[in-house]
């Protein structure tokens, strides 16, 4: 049987998959002497799902029941944001958080209390979460809602605190499928803060970045900004996506790949601003629309860093980072600008008030000593490091970004999750 992995292809670890039909054939997988970690649909980055006992949670996957008059979707948490949305858009409904992948399952936007392009509007996933059931270590399942500490400690908790059965999630109404979205295009980094500012009440904003500028033109971007139409055209189907058939070459992406597709991508969008309709897929999930993606990074695979700085930091820690990678050549494709709202009170939640800054970087040599480089700079101006795309952080530093990790231990102790429930992350940096 075929090893599971996670997105970044690394590490490679040797597993065995457990799947599961009902709830009482995961209890007696538990009772069993086994140390798991749940696993999804593999989008996960890092290390964060991957163990050498993995509990397959994928295919269960049913809709329990949907209350129209509010809203709200009853499901189990194996079903997937794209299942989701080729039901409920068409009947007018959307989800009110979603990551920038739909490839995602339920129970893994809730292990990694996602976020997406209106978190400065709308907060993390665990916002539109009403209630869920969880299976503790001892087979017991527990109805976790808002404020509970199951819930504080789940919602973001990586899977750390047993298996998320199914969950109740609020939707939101749309009246179409498409978004009357505008482009800014920026010179550089204050022209890019200021664009920001400007556009803050508009719901959804994203922005891609040229990492390997340099100079005055360091920071110089593309902001998207927008929000859904009111055309009425709620035609949503699924689109027949490209594929990669095939891992790249180690050497196709470097400086000078990475620089060419920076210029074409940042030269093709008028100067000034622009405005246009997309539709979802393309304004929320365009990776989506290629199959396999990550073999682009070579059979090494690749790491997602992303971090985020308070806000009255983040002009001045973001340059001072932009620098390192431009002076380092490691730079990347994809590197996605974000604006955050107001901290939560989850434990492990990642956003903080500021902005965030995520980049895909190829495994190679050098690469970890400039992250680690990085790291130090992240926590000399107050941040954080996203732990479901973290495949290499140390304890230390970990331990610095997240304030409330004593409680999330403590927890895990009171409910013998630390003895069920781990990962190779939560063993590196001593969850």
């Amino acid at each position: 049987m075929k090893n599971l992995e996670s997105w970044g292809k690394y590490p490679k670890i040797k597993n065995k998959k457990f799947i599961f039909r009902d709830n009482e054939e995961l209890k007696n997988f538990l009772l069993e002497n086994k140390e798991f970690i749940s696993y999804g649909n593999g989008r996960s980055y890092g290390d964060s799902a991957l163990n050498e006992n993995i509990i397959y949670c994928k295919n269960y996957n049913y809709f329990l029941d949907f209350d129209e008059k509010n809203g709200i979707l009853h499901c189990q948490s194996g079903v997937m944001v794209s299942e989701i949305l080729e039901i409920f858009v068409p009947k007018g409904w959307f989800l009110k958080i979603t990551a920038g992948t739909k490839l995602i399952t339920i129970g893994g936007a809730i292990a990694s209390d996602i976020h997406g392009k209106n978190h400065h509007i709308e907060g993390c996933f665990s916002e539109c979460v009403e209630e869920f059931n969880l299976m503790l270590p001892n087979g017991i399942i527990k109805n976790c809602k808002k404020d509970d500490e199951l819930f504080l400690a789940t919602c973001g908790g990586m899977g750390l605190t047993g298996i998320i059965l199914d969950a109740k999630i609020s939707l939101k109404k749309i009246s179409s499928k498409n978004i009357e979205q505008t482009t800014i295009k920026t010179k550089n980094l204050q022209e890019t803060f200021d664009a920001f500012e400007k556009y803050k009440d508009i719901p959804y904003s994203v922005a891609w970045i040229d990492c390997l500028a340099t100079e005055e033109n360091i920071g110089k971007c593309l902001l998207m900004v927008g929000d859904f139409s009111d055309d009425r055209d709620l035609n949503y189907q699924k689109k027949k996506n490209l594929n990669i058939p095939f891992n790249f070459p180690t050497f196709a992406l470097n400086r000078l790949s990475v620089k060419i597709f920076n210029w074409l991508y940042y030269s093709k969008a008028p100067n000034g601003t622009s405005k246009q309709k997309v539709d979802i897929d393309t304004f929320f999930y365009p990776l989506d629309s290629i199959n396999n993606w990550n073999r682009i990074y070579g059979k090494n695979g690749f790491t997602q860093y992303q971090f985020i700085l308070p806000k009255e930091k983040s002009y001045e820690g973001l340059k001072k980072i932009l620098n390192e990678i431009s002076i380092s050549g490691m730079g990347s494709f994809l590197a996605v600008l974000k604006l955050y709202g107001e901290e939560n009170q989850n434990y492990l939640s990642f956003p903080i008030k500021g902005y965030s800054l995520a980049l895909d970087f190829k495994i190679q040599d050098g690469l970890f000593e400039l992250l680690d480089k990085l790291d130090e700079i992240v926590l000399q101006y107050d941040g954080r490091i996203y732990l479901t795309k973290d495949v290499r952080v140390k304890k230390k530093i970990f331990e610095q970004n997240y304030p409330k990790i004593d409680r999330f231990r403590e927890l895990r102790k009171k409910y013998k999750m630390d003895k069920k429930f781990n990962s190779l992350q939560s063993k590196r940096v001593k969850i």
